[in-house]
């Protein structure tokens, strides 16, 4: 059904019934009556095919009508393969949650934010607890902070009905700061880096004072023989 669809999307041959179309292939473009058109497809055992039909005049190709509708086939494939699906995580609150059951959730919302979706965090306030609502709002606030590595806020924190929402969207691959343990952590590892570069330097001045040494011991051992030998044939 699909392939029936965009085989009519497009008029081939005869079909087209405009007097003259543009012709457009590697090596440019060039204007000419639809009669010599098909008659060049016809002697070259192609199609001519209308690929835009709004133009003035109209846009065609000459080429193999059944490999045309190959690759276009194959580049929607590829353009719905690109298209990511964002889907809303929810993440639910209490006002009284605890640190643990914080600690739990911040975790899942960030792991939905890496893979690409957005968060609708919110505290749901049930019978007299509407009363810290500020308490709420405390919370999402603190919420989105530690999220701000891989979610931007799209919205401050919202009181509908019986639930205050936050909404966090995830941020573009490359663009989301670093985080102080990261950051720390980078560089420490470059003043480990630079700590063994140092024991290496040092460890190399070490070893040529050493041959230097032996050089050296043999170089005064030879003056004394030397010496040694004039003074006995003084």
């Amino acid at each position: 059904m699909k392939n029936d669809k965009l085989k009519n999307q497009y008029r081939i041959n005869e079909q087209i019934r405009v007097r003259e179309v543009r012709i457009v292939g590697d090596e440019g473009s060039s204007v000419m009556s639809t009669r010599d058109a098909l008659n060049q497809a016809r002697d070259m055992g192609v199609d001519l095919v209308e690929i835009s039909p709004n133009a003035n005049p109209p846009v065609c190709r000459l080429i193999d009508y059944s490999k045309f509708l190959y690759q276009q086939k194959k580049r929607q494939k590829e353009m719905k393969a690109k298209q990511v699906k964002v889907e809303v995580k929810e993440i639910r609150f209490g006002p009284q949650t605890d640190e643990h059951d914080y600690q739990f959730k911040l975790k899942h919302a960030r792991e939905f934010l890496e893979e690409g979706n957005k968060v609708r965090a919110y505290v749901f306030f049930r019978g007299r607890s509407i009363l810290f609502k500020e308490q709420g709002e405390v919370l999402l606030l603190r919420f989105a902070n530690d999220l701000e590595e891989v979610g931007k806020v799209e919205g401050m924190p919202s009181l509908e009905g019986k639930k205050m929402f936050l909404y966090l969207a995830p941020k573009k691959a490359g663009s989301a700061k670093k985080s102080q343990q990261a950051r720390d952590r980078e560089a420490a590892q470059a003043e480990a880096k630079e700590l063994a570069k140092q024991q290496k330097e040092e460890t190399a001045e070490n070893e040529t004072p050493a041959n230097g040494g032996l050089f050296a011991n043999a170089k005064i051992s030879a003056d004394a023989l030397k010496k040694l030998q004039n003074t006995e044939e003084d």
